[in-house]
């Protein structure tokens, strides 16, 4: 009898201690069988799920204009007055809804390259008005033509035909014209072929941005999707700030640091980006990035919108500006497992420089620089309801059941372990009458 309590009271110990320690090598056991069925579909390979995805996005993109409409056109012209800006928008666009095309991979660094096709659909429902809204904006020709061009003699007969056209330093446009392109008065007097059409995204729609090249996961599925190099360069990256619940789904989210935009002197990092030393005050200014060398010449200057974390003295010529966090920085919210990414918003702000001359009659009247906001933009998308409902049933469902598995196999056999040596510990000190 006594031997059969005993026998009974080590069977179920040792029971709870198998569970236990099947509980255990189920963790790191599983997680890797899970790790190996994930990676099988993330990877961007022909075949996998994430591919089909990739190449052409089931997740619908806006992108989102904000228009720094100048409400002092003539004050600036005639005084050099503070630029005073009132922002309107958003007006907003589909966009990244074709199919990447001229797709390589390159199994030496594990990357896929391609091309992005451009095209851009206006949504009346999401947009405060309509393409054919007016603003008061820079005259883009002018104060490129000045910076392309400082010779004092090509400056004169410039000007003659800035004067012919009745062009101004400012000028009203439309939405679509100022977006897409319009054709410039003062350009199409120029008797040498010049382009006549001028837009900030012109030429867009029947054009392709890249090429891009990004990770396709098969060395480490963290960095699907990520991008390598764009148009052969450096690309600018994002540092981890939180973890965020997004539909149900755990994310992390990567912002861009300050460090981004800051100056050489700060981050050396940045030393190409500045080519204009008058403007960045010998390359001590923050906040602002020249890529004049991708805009054949012209004197386009990168942000983030209303000039977050830009030094004071690039902001100091414009009033109506209101920079805050929450609203104008850039974020990333990544999957870890899969490293997808499942939302996110990409704020940018695309700025001029003008400065005086002496010999263009509009300009003359200026006593210092301006680096003025034309523009700033929000490309935003978000995993879709369905989608989300998928992927968390296909992949955090599956690894939060496995761990709930784990969880109370271990606990079980922790529980039944203990309370079973306890009961036989106690039952052997006792004497079997």
């Amino acid at each position: 009898m006594g031997c059969d309590r005993n026998c009974g009271l080590i069977t179920g110990a040792v029971i709870g201690a198998i569970l236990a320690v099947f509980g255990g090598i189920l963790m790191p056991v599983g997680d890797t069988l899970i790790q190996k069925t994930i990676k099988k579909e993330v990877v961007l390979e022909e075949g996998t799920t994430a591919f089909k995805n990739w190449v052409k996005t089931g997740t619908e993109i806006y992108r989102q204009f904000w228009i720094f409409d100048v409400q002092n056109p003539e004050e600036v012209m005639m005084n050099s007055s503070n630029i005073q800006v009132k922002q309107r928008g958003p007006y907003t666009y589909r966009v990244r809804f074709l199919a990447k095309e001229n797709i390589t991979q390159d199994p030496k660094d594990n990357t896929v390259s391609f091309l992005q096709p451009n095209g851009a659909i206006f949504e009346p429902s999401l947009s405060v008005g309509t393409e054919a809204d007016n603003f008061t904006v820079l005259n883009l020709a002018v104060a490129a033509a000045a910076h392309i061009y400082p010779n004092p003699f090509v400056q004169v007969v410039l000007n003659s035909l800035i004067n012919k056209s009745k062009s101004s330093m400012f000028q009203v446009r439309t939405l679509r014209e100022l977006l897409w392109g319009y054709t410039d008065p003062f350009l199409s007097l120029v008797p040498y072929p010049v382009t006549t059409r001028v837009g900030m995204f012109y030429p867009y729609n029947n054009t392709a941005d890249g090429v891009y090249k990004v990770f396709n996961g098969k060395d480490s599925i963290s960095k699907v999707a990520i991008i390598d190099t764009y148009k052969g360069k450096r690309s600018i990256y994002a540092v981890f700030e939180s973890d965020v619940n997004l539909k149900g789904i755990p994310v992390y989210r990567f912002v861009l640091p300050s460090k981004a935009f800051a100056s050489p002197v700060q981050n050396p990092d940045n030393h190409c980006f500045c080519t204009e030393k008058i403007i960045s005050k010998n390359c001590t200014s923050s906040g602002v990035l020249d890529i004049s060398k991708c805009k054949e010449g012209k004197p386009v200057y990168i942000s983030l919108p209303h000039f977050l974390y830009a030094s004071p003295d690039v902001s100091e010529t414009t009033d109506g500006l209101n920079p805050n966090e929450e609203e104008h920085r850039t974020y990333l919210d990544i999957e870890p497992i899969t490293g997808f990414t499942l939302q996110f918003a990409k704020r940018l702000q695309i700025n001029l420089l003008v400065k005086p001359s002496n010999k263009i009659q509009v300009l003359k009247r200026l006593k210092r620089n301006y680096i003025v906001p034309i523009l700033w933009l929000n490309e935003t998308g978000t995993i879709g309801d369905e989608k989300a409902k998928m992927f968390r049933s296909q992949v955090t469902g599956k690894i939060n059941l496995l761990g709930l598995i784990e969880m109370i196999l271990l606990s079980v056999g922790v529980v039944m372990f203990v309370a079973f040596m306890i009961s036989y510990c106690a039952c052997r000190s006792k004497p079997i009458k």
